[in-house]
């Protein structure tokens, strides 16, 4: 019955994979993108990487997806709702596709593989080892996501300055006031 989880757990994630990629609606493609996530945090509890899982689904599914949706729903113009996707060349998508598959297959069939691998870490190891051992670049890569941050929105912050100057000068007729020659 082990067996049948996985299989079912795979074939979700490439049907959530493939709908991602054939949905025409944004929103619709990111919801599907979530599943996709949180069926992969399921292979992840599935392999016993419970602590993998739950970062999964905390990082993954709840914030990137949710940061998505959100992104998805505010930028968008509400008088184009679908992203039309013009493509002409699905034959040749889906051959390379086939093509990547096969190739992948044969590489992982000709690979001896081991039968399973004990856990080598508990979470509480894992942990020590991120806030001892590793604490040095722990705390250098939470300043740099900090950096890229702060840098995201002054970027933002000053495009939307010099789109608001741009458009508010263009976008205001010169109204004179007073007599002109003509008059």
């Amino acid at each position: 019955m082990s067996d049948a989880w996985f299989w079912l757990l795979a074939a979700g994630l490439c049907a959530s994979a493939v709908s991602v990629v054939r949905s025409r609606d944004l929103v619709r493609a990111v919801l599907w993108l979530a599943l996709g996530l949180l069926l992969t945090a399921g292979l992840y509890a599935y392999l016993d990487a419970p602590f993998l899982a739950g970062v999964q689904v905390l990082t993954y599914v709840g914030g990137v997806a949710t940061l998505m949706v959100f992104g998805v729903m505010v930028t968008r113009r509400h008088t184009s709702a679908s992203a039309e996707a013009s493509n002409d060349s699905n034959a040749v998508g889906v051959l390379a596709a086939l093509g990547v598959f096969a190739l992948l297959a044969t590489a992982i069939l000709k690979t001896d593989l081991p039968e399973s691998s004990a856990p080598t870490q508990t979470t509480a190891e894992l942990g020590r080892a991120l806030l001892d051992t590793y604490l040095l670049a722990f705390e250098a890569v939470s300043l740099l996501l900090l950096a890229a941050i702060v840098g995201a929105v002054v970027i933002a912050r000053r495009r939307d300055v010099e789109t608001r100057e741009t458009r508010g000068s263009a976008a205001l007729p010169s109204i004179r006031v007073g007599r002109t020659e003509a008059d």
